[in-house]
């Protein structure tokens, strides 16, 4: 860790955090991530929530739940020390639920405690709860939804009936938040019509809200998973009434639903990025398996705008690219289309106004290159 972080860390230990405002409390947790939020300021969380419980609802729709696995693969806090010190009622989620959809002649039978299409409708009854929203939402055939049924119902009609008496959304994971892979250009794409929950791609007239005539706000944490920190740190500060919804959201939010701090519309991973000094010499790998720049195996970090190589995944630990892995901007609204061929230079792209990348790789672009704790600093001032 650089000396510019660990200085900013402490600075940090020794902030009340119930007194920042708002913008200064986003930065905050930016920096510091779930782990240290939540360790840091267990005390305070716990004053300021006292009794309060925050519902959440969570539903699946067309996707591979790897999001929900990325949350529960999170350590330290995993998602149990998580949601205990936020509070949170993870009041119904498919995969984790141990109810079951009972049908008896195609009526639902029994009661909540056994069957989970009474409890959800239950607690949509209740009202007051936070809808986060995992996977993309089919359209299709001709906007009937049937291309996604989920026990007697469209995951569409389900979807519909939560969205309307929630108090926020939040959509998780790419498929959620644009449509991802299930909205893939494909030959049967316009048949299933699978949409996002307010985008569809980079069209927020195709969202599934639109298509309904639902008018509500909305966070978008995209991503092929969601990294964990993205989801608890939204969760908390939603929590914690750091975020305003929707008052604060124009402010905070950018063009395409997200939330500026964990994806900021100035920087991408290729800034941060570990191979990034092999980059400013001109050195590439051209096959799998090097240490070397990966951009002539596809690398899509320079259009993807995540804080993925600062924040790190498993653990703080490794990312995409540290692996060996080129970036495959799963963040971003286009994806997968905007992404392919996955493992192929783009070589009519260059990092900066266009120039091609051997021009740029020949030119001595070192001192562009900001350390992840620097970086971390001036985000923190605002610069």
């Amino acid at each position: 860790m650089s000396t510019g972080m660990k200085n900013l860390i402490r600075t940090l230990d020794s902030l009340d955090f119930l007194k920042l405002d708002r913008r200064t409390f986003m930065k905050a947790v930016g920096v510091l991530g779930a782990t240290t939020f939540l360790g840091t300021y267990k005390t305070e969380i716990a004053s300021a929530l006292e009794f309060a419980e925050t519902k959440i609802i969570w539903l699946h729709g067309a996707e591979c739940t790897g999001c929900s696995e990325s949350i529960l693969n999170g350590g330290n806090p995993d998602i149990v020390q998580a949601i205990s010190k936020l509070n949170v009622n993870i009041a119904y989620h498919e995969t984790l639920l141990a109810q079951q959809g009972l049908f008896v002649d195609g009526e639902p039978v029994n009661t909540s405690e056994l069957n989970s299409e009474l409890l959800v409708d239950e607690l949509i009854e209740e009202g007051n709860y936070i809808l986060v929203v995992e996977g993309a939402i089919a359209n299709g055939p001709d906007g009937s939804g049937r291309y996604c049924v989920i026990g007697n119902r469209t995951f569409k009609e389900l979807f519909a009936k939560a969205a309307t008496r929630a108090n926020a959304i939040l959509a998780v994971g790419t498929c959620a938040t644009y449509g991802g892979i299930a909205c893939a250009d494909s030959a049967v794409s316009q048949v299933t019509d699978y949409r996002g929950v307010a985008f569809t791609k980079e069209d927020s007239s195709k969202g599934m809200l639109t298509e309904l005539g639902i008018h509500k706000p909305v966070i978008n944490i995209p991503g092929c998973p969601a990294h964990p920190d993205w989801i608890l740190l939204t969760v908390g500060a939603i929590i914690l009434n750091k975020i305003k919804v929707p008052e604060d959201l124009e402010t905070i939010l950018d063009q395409y639903g997200r939330p500026k701090v964990f994806f900021p519309p100035d920087h991408t991973v290729h800034e941060n990025c570990p191979r990034r000094g092999y980059y400013d010499r001109g050195e590439f790998d051209e096959q799998i398996g090097g240490e070397k720049c990966l951009w002539k195996l596809g690398c899509k970090a320079p259009y993807s705008h995540a804080d993925c190589a600062i924040r790190r995944w498993n653990g703080s630990v490794s990312m995409c690219t540290q692996a060996g892995s080129p970036c495959i901007a799963c963040v971003e609204p286009g994806f997968p289309d905007s992404s392919r061929p996955f493992y192929v230079e783009a070589e009519d792209k260059g990092v900066l106004l266009g120039a091609n990348i051997d021009t740029l790789s020949k030119v001595a672009v070192g001192a562009a290159t900001v350390a992840a704790g620097v970086h971390a600093v001036r985000r923190m001032k605002g610069e």
